[in-house]
């Protein structure tokens, strides 16, 4: 989930006729489908096609949705048509009831293909989440956007590719988000603190004592203290590749960090078990800082494999010292996300 950009873009005028960058690829390869039959090429000719690359716990993708939903209530039924298709990062974002649960809360109404063996991906020479891939009524792909931003740009070239393929009164007026909670747009200014994966493949900064012990059972001593964007673990955890799973209750993570919100990507290891939490900042609870998934006191629990929004500062944003404990064993933890 690595965005390719380090600020969201500006206002930019879409081209009037945008360059053929080759042909939409047929999306045959996906595993399966939600809220359509399977879509093909001959049926989709004559329609725009917009085709967007993500995956359910990206934060990326979350703040971009929004104005996914927009546009597809705004131009379903002046010749677009909308393909989500959900490549999974994670091994449970595989798991198609996951993503179906996703769906439905999420409010996604437009067609998406689980696309669980990376076929679609491939053929779209894709390497991020999220990414878009819009296509003339002719199937050609003609602009692309990879990362959040842009959306004027990307709502222009909707229109430019509308209006190409006859559709009438299409109109040059751009649709307007709501965004709350964990879709709101990243406070970009205040940001210092970048994504970073809590499984021993991909790790960065961690700062226990004696560093990662991966594949097996370890208890974790907790560090003096924790330099900006370093983590620790405390307790006994087993760091496996994608995730680390906690073995005994009372374990802890401690992450230093600078952003207004800190997300933790994390489930249950065993599907139907909640796992009760506590967060602080700097040794509190964090009151009025509390996110969308713990109370004021930092309570919460963990009962699906989903992001979880555990802080939202409120200006001015500065450094502080997170830590979440765990009362009862069992969590799998995967990624830190921040906004």
């Amino acid at each position: 989930m690595k965005p390719d950009w380090l600020a969201p873009a500006g206002l930019h005028t879409a081209a009037a006729r945008p360059p053929v960058l080759g042909e939409l690829p047929s999306f045959g390869g996906a595993t399966g489908w939600l809220n359509s039959p399977p879509l093909t090429p001959a049926g989709l000719r004559g329609n725009v096609v917009l085709a967007g690359v993500w995956t359910y716990t990206c934060i990326n993708w979350l703040r971009q949705l929004p104005y996914l939903r927009a546009w597809s209530e705004k131009y379903a039924g002046r010749g677009l048509v909308m393909v989500g298709v959900h490549t999974p990062e994670f091994a449970f974002e595989r798991d198609p009831d996951n993503v179906r649960r996703a769906v439905q809360e999420m409010r996604i109404g437009y067609p998406v293909a689980i696309d669980n063996d990376y076929a679609v991906w491939r053929a779209l020479d894709n390497h991020y989440w999220p990414a878009l891939y819009f296509a003339d009524a002719q199937g050609r792909i003609r602009h692309h956007h990879f990362g959040e931003g842009q959306y004027q740009q990307s709502e222009m070239v909707i229109q430019q590719l509308l209006a190409d393929a006859g559709s009438d009164a299409i109109g040059h007026d751009l649709v307007s988000v709501d965004a709350r909670g964990v879709e709101a747009p990243a406070d970009w200014a205040a940001l210092r603190s970048a994504e970073n994966y809590t499984g021993a493949e991909r790790t960065e900064n961690f700062a226990s004592p004696g560093g990662a012990v991966a594949g097996k059972p370890h208890a974790y001593p907790a560090p003096a203290e924790l330099r900006l964007n370093h983590w620790a673990l405390s307790g006994e955890w087993t760091m496996d590749e994608q995730a680390s799973t906690l073995n005994e209750a009372h374990g802890q993570i401690a992450y230093r960090f600078y952003a207004r919100d800190l997300h933790l990507v994390m489930g249950p290891a065993v599907r139907g078990v909640s796992v009760r939490f506590r967060v602080l900042i700097d040794g509190q609870p964090p009151g009025a800082a509390h996110g969308a998934d713990v109370d004021g006191q930092g309570n919460g629990k963990v009962a699906e494999q989903r992001l979880h929004q555990l802080i939202r500062q409120h200006s001015p944003v500065t450094d502080h010292t997170f830590e979440i404990t765990f009362t009862d064993p069992g969590v799998q933890v995967y990624a830190f996300t921040f906004g």
